[in-house]
Formats: C-alpha cells, structure tokens, sequence
C-alpha cells in the first residue's frame, strides 16, 4: 500500500482547498482501503465520523464545524507525514482530529444540561440566563451524513443522546477521547494509541478510569426513537394538541412521573408532572405559540416552536428535544435562542398561518 501525494504549493489557499471538499475537487490522494481516491474524496468520507467524534468530545454543536474544518485543513498540509505501514488514514486523521479538539478544551468549562447545575426549582423565578459555552448544544442527527445498520443505529441513537453528551463532559478531555475511541467508535486498543500518541497500557488504564466515571454519571434509560412506528408519533401528536389548546389535564397525561423539564440557557427546571402542570396553569405566554415536528436531533423528536412577533408573525422561539420512556414523554429540553439555526433541524424560518 502506498500513498501517492502532491506537496501543497507555497502560499496555496486552503480556504479554498477545504470549500473544494464539498464540491469534489481533486486535490491529492491517497489509498484507503487497497483503492486510490483523491484525498478530498478521502476526507469527505470520514466528514460523518469525524463530525460525531468532535461532537461528543466537545459538546458544542457550533465548534464542531469548525473543528471538522481545521481537522481537514491540518490533514491537507500534513499529507506528506501520512505513514500508512504506521497507522490507517483514518486512525491518522482522528489523531489530528483529536488534537484539534484538545485544543478547543483548553481552559473550557464543563457543559450540561439543567438537571446538571443544580436542584429542580420550587418556584417561578427562572434566573439569569447563563452564558451559551455552558450548555450542550443540539446536533442535528443530518450533519452526521452517513447511512448506517439498524444495529449500529441504535448504539449511535444511544451515545448521541444529550443525557449520554452531558455525562461525557464529567470525563477530563483525553479519557473522554479514549472512551469515544474505543467504545463508540470500536476503535481497537493499537488504533486508539496511534490516535492518543500513548501507550496501549496507557490507553487501557485511561479507559478504566472512564468507564468507572461515567458509571457514576451514567444517564437515566430512554426508548430509542420510534421513528417507524406510531406509538412515539401519536404520543407527541397529543402533547402538541394538549400544549396549544393548554390543556393541562390531558399533557399531563402523557408525561411519564419522573418527567424532568429545562430551558437553556436557564439552570431553571421542573421535575414530576405536579410541577410542570403548575407552571403551564400559572402562565399565558405560551397561549398563541405554535409546535411543529421536525428532524431528529440526537437520536430523538424534536418540536420547534413559534411564537407571534410584534406583527403577529410566527417566528421560531425554541426547539424541543424529547425522550420518551415506558410509553411516555420522559424529557423535554427546550433550546431557547436557537432560532438561527432551525432550518438545520428541517424546520421554516417562518411559520405560515
């Protein structure tokens, strides 16, 4: 196996090289896989994966883009270093990936959901937003772009699920790295070394400590979504009929008793149906607002919702995330602020009336 490369000219626009990924242009290349395909189809090829890495080592559906970017970017300049007696081009270019994450991490804080930063609350006072670097983002499960088995379906809906991204972000940086490697990924022990720049026993001891420290943080069990069926559809059919016509009575009835609630960017959450049908009786602000399904997002349903403009226009105000356990409605977190970034998750900058 060899890898046929060109040495990028002095002063080359790599903008313009990582722009021509998308659209196929031929830069180098390089053999994956026993066959020879340019090094922009190389790369495009492990866009998903690496996409899915960042993002669960980050956290940040927003610095994921540009940690793909700069990944591509390091990978173009670096060819000529790729050694594949040494490793496979994808394990080399998850080694740049990674490092390119650990950069991102340094000095962050840990990002959460609401139920992370503290008890539920007994009252109506919501707080003071916190900053957007405090929170996992929502990743919409398109921007992976792979198509996958049914089985392998269900492990990707299960680590993408926010509870299982918050739970990552307990785990210093590099054992976070590891555990992705090797059980998400299925990374083997001497690949995920290769990628770490450590020793197999070093790996293997990082994956220990990992292991034992997710387990205390280990999310609570959710169904995976139903996404052929009717009983997940139907049971979000009722919540946004209930929702719109505040009907506190029958939303209740879908909510599973140990339902949680929480708005980023506010730490303020429900727990229990008690108090989230308290908070929907003592308030009209939801009175005009509309639900509209849209595309899975980590693994899960989603909702936008909109709320009318000063001209009565429907325009996007949150989108929700929502799990379902037991045959009812177990999470819902409601990504205030998000409007900007709706038509990613399939839904109109504009709802018509």
């Amino acid at each position: 196996m060899s890898v046929i490369t060109r040495s990028l000219p002095r002063g080359t626009d790599t903008n313009g090289l990582v722009s021509g990924l998308r659209y196929g242009w031929e830069t180098d290349a390089v053999v994956v896989r026993g066959e020879p395909d340019s090094l922009a189809t190389s790369l495009e090829r492990l866009r998903g994966s690496l996409t899915g890495y960042c993002y669960r080592i980050l956290g940040s559906a927003s610095d994921v883009e540009d940690a793909v970017q700069e990944t591509m970017l390091r990978a173009l300049r670096a060819i000529d270093s790729y050694d594949p007696d040494r490793a496979g081009f994808s394990t080399w270019v998850h080694r740049i990936a990674t490092n390119v994450c650990l950069d991102m991490l340094r000095g962050a804080q840990r990002r959460a959901l609401p139920w992370d930063m503290g008890p539920a609350a007994s009252g109506p006072d919501i707080g003071i937003p916190l900053p957007p670097t405090r929170w996992v983002e929502p990743l919409a499960d398109s921007r992976l772009a792979d198509t996958v088995d049914p089985a392998t379906l269900a492990v990707r809906h299960e680590t993408l699920r926010l509870a299982f991204i918050a739970a990552l972000q307990w785990l210093p940086p590099r054992q976070r790295a590891v555990l992705v490697l090797r059980d998400v990924l299925g990374f083997a022990a001497t690949e995920a070394a290769e990628v770490m720049e450590m020793s197999v026993a070093a790996v293997n001891s990082a994956l220990q400590r990992a292991r034992a420290m997710l387990a205390e943080h280990r999310p609570r069990p959710a169904d995976p979504p139903d996404l052929d069926g009717r009983t997940h559809r139907d049971l979000l059919e009722r919540y946004v009929h209930a929702f719109q016509a505040h009907d506190v009575p029958t939303l209740l009835e879908v909510l599973a008793d140990d339902v949680r609630s929480g708005m980023p960017p506010f730490a303020w959450w429900l727990d229990g149906p008690a108090r989230i049908g308290a908070a929907m009786t003592g308030t009209d602000a939801c009175a005009e607002d509309r639900l509209v399904p849209g595309e899975q997002v980590n693994g899960c349903w989603t909702l936008g919702q909109y709320r009318p403009d000063p001209n009565g226009t429907l325009v996007p105000f949150a989108l929700l995330v929502i799990e379902f356990r037991g045959g009812r409605i177990s999470e819902i977190v409601t990504f205030l602020g998000c409007g900007d970034r709706f038509a990613e998750f399939g839904l109109p900058e504009i709802l018509e009336t």
